[in-house]
């Protein structure tokens, strides 16, 4: 329910958000050093990830409303988390559109509103959550038996990787954002995995362990609707952009549903794309700092790369989703080949019709 109510607000609204922004002049600056082809973007509305944050929201509340299902504090976090880094990316939005040039947000202020937002979910996670503060791959405990890698960051560590964790998501899956429909489409294979991880989690509370997991596949299944229901007016070429409001929205809610669902290290696999195209910035800008002006790619991020290249951007959309979806089910096979590792439960014993647990108690 929460993913269709999410779906159709996000439709509908979008395609309301696009004629208010055109009557009002609101339109993306395109950056003079971007590919040639994309200036006559100039002017498109922009700001669309609100119609994604709305639709999760509505979606995600609703369907509780309507269900008379208890609201969980996990999950009221997580979705507080894609509101908050989605007014830090309005506000960067709203100073573009009204300047009249594709700057908005200057880096130091940009960073202090993100941190804002990431520093109190996480507080608000280990102060008002059971969240485990263990680093993990599939489960909580994954590396139990590692010498290696059994980390338990405790409160405060593990609010640090947390901020750590939501900064690197948002600003890949912004970085991402530079074609029509990649980010909305890539998404939504990212949310799906989420959607499935959190059911799971639900259906096995013994081995995972996980707070609110039903409700954390909802907040997922809301966002996934509201992806969705965005990319029919974003898909190419795009009518409307989600701008940096649905960029820092989705990337915030990735890493919100990682870190509670405790798949933060699975994150990097289920967002394979995002972070090729946040290496592929590294790589260019080291490169041409470190070594005279030398580059690696024709342009960065790597999808601009293929464009300069030749591709048509249909064709680089199609296969960056191609690669999206790839990692999304190696994700989802190695989240589900772990949970094949873990050993049964003792089958209880019935004897004289009457129950019997592993340790003799009925």
């Amino acid at each position: 329910m929460a993913g269709g109510l999410s779906l159709a607000v996000s439709l509908v609204g979008t395609r309301y958000l696009i004629e208010w922004l055109r009557r009002a002049g609101i339109g993306q600056p395109i950056r003079e050093e971007g590919p040639d082809g994309h200036h006559i973007k100039a002017g498109t509305p922009t700001m669309g990830g609100m119609a994604i944050v709305a639709g999760a929201v509505v979606g995600y509340t609703v369907a509780h409303l309507r269900s008379r299902v208890v609201f969980t504090r996990t999950g009221i976090l997580v979705l507080a988390l894609v509101v908050g880094a989605g007014l830090v990316g309005f506000l960067d939005d709203w100073l573009k559109v009204t300047r009249s040039h594709n700057t908005g947000l200057n880096k130091r202020m940009k960073m202090v509103g993100l941190l804002s937002v990431a520093v109190g979910f996480s507080a608000a996670c280990v102060g008002f959550t059971q969240v485990h503060t263990t680093l993990s791959f599939t489960r909580y405990d994954s590396f139990v038996d590692s010498t290696l890698l059994s980390i338990d960051f405790g409160r405060v560590g593990w609010v640090v990787w947390a901020v750590l964790l939501i900064l690197a998501s948002t600003n890949a899956v912004n970085l991402t954002d530079g074609l029509d429909g990649l980010a909305a489409g890539s998404s939504m294979f990212a949310f799906a995995a989420f959607t499935i991880i959190g059911f799971w989690a639900f259906r096995n509370p013994d081995i995972y362990r996980v707070e609110h997991a039903l409700d954390l596949a909802v907040v997922a299944a809301a966002m996934l609707g509201g992806c969705t229901g965005f990319l029919w007016w974003n898909a190419f070429p795009a009518r409307i952009f989600m701008g940096d409001t649905g960029s820092l929205a989705i990337g915030a809610g990735l890493a919100g549903l990682a870190l509670t669902l405790n798949t933060a290290l699975l994150l990097p696999i289920v967002g394979a794309l995002f972070v090729l195209e946040t290496l592929s910035v590294i790589i260019q800008v080291v490169s041409y700092r470190g070594f005279g002006g030398r580059r690696v790619f024709r342009m960065a991020p790597i999808h601009h790369h293929y464009e300069q290249s030749g591709w048509p951007e249909t064709t680089v959309i199609v296969r960056f989703w191609i690669v999206a979806g790839l990692a999304t089910a190696l994700a989802l096979g190695m989240f589900y080949a772990d949970f094949t590792t873990i050993p049964a439960s003792p089958a209880p014993v019935v004897e004289a019709g009457v129950s019997v647990g592993p340790g003799g108690a009925p």
